[in-house]
């Protein structure tokens, strides 16, 4: 499903329908995805079509920037040492119109369960797009439509035993990258004392060869200042 179309294009996956059909105005959009169809006219002759994973932030609107996943399984971490694990994370799938070397949104949908939690304190937390995620020493196996693998390099610099049972990042600084089996990202967690630590995403690949998706606040021309998450209401 993710990939670049040439326009008028038809495309049925699971829980998914998109046509862009070509009319006496230029071309008319319609997608369906959990029974909720959306419509729109594109005011152009000719233009392709991007469909890939996005941050997932936008549905059922833009409450938040941050994204905290919960762990299944409680990980205790050695002093000094860098582990490796395995999550999970939801994805929105973005349609963009490409014309003239310019980028429009289309369209945001997801298969993906929409669901948020407060990290913090109710005065000053922040609320955060949440997730659940089993924690696997090797890539588990997923749905691409529905969500993709995080590599998390988890940094204990402390001289103690550090309890780790969430991760909370910025998602505006995603860097999500794909093939046609697999959405993934690699993050980091640097632990500065047993309840803070800060994340950071990494701009590379899982995988040889993937794809890096367009990015929605790079498609929208918005400035990120911050790239870290700091997690100072623990871990």
């Amino acid at each position: 499903m993710f990939g670049q179309y040439t326009i008028p294009v038809e495309i049925a996956a699971e829980g998914v329908s998109l046509a862009i059909e070509r009319d006496d105005k230029g071309f008319r959009y319609r997608s369906t995805c959990n029974g909720v169809t959306v419509e729109k006219q594109i005011l152009t002759r000719a233009g392709a079509v991007l469909i890939n994973p996005v941050e997932p932030l936008h549905l059922p609107k833009e409450l938040t920037k941050t994204l905290l996943i919960e762990l299944e399984r409680t990980l205790v971490v050695e002093p000094a040492t860098t582990k490796t694990v395995f999550l999970t994370f939801p994805i929105e799938i973005g349609v963009f119109i490409t014309a003239n070397e310019t980028v429009e949104v289309l369209d945001i949908f997801s298969l993906s369960p929409q669901k948020f939690t407060l990290y913090g304190d109710p005065r000053t937390g922040a609320i955060c797009k949440y997730w659940r995620s089993n924690v696997s020493a090797t890539v588990p196996a997923v749905n691409p439509r529905r969500e993709g693998v995080l590599q998390l390099h988890i940094n204990n610099s402390t001289s103690d035993w550090v309890t780790v049972t969430r991760a909370v990042f910025n998602a505006y600084t995603m860097k999500i990258y794909y093939n046609e089996r697999l959405v993934a990202m690699r993050a980091t967690m640097k632990i500065l004392l047993r309840n803070l630590a800060e994340t950071t995403f990494m701009d590379e690949p899982l995988e040889h060869g993937m794809t890096k998706s367009l990015e929605l606040y790079t498609a929208r021309k918005l400035q990120v200042p911050l790239t870290k998450f700091v997690m100072e209401a623990g871990l």
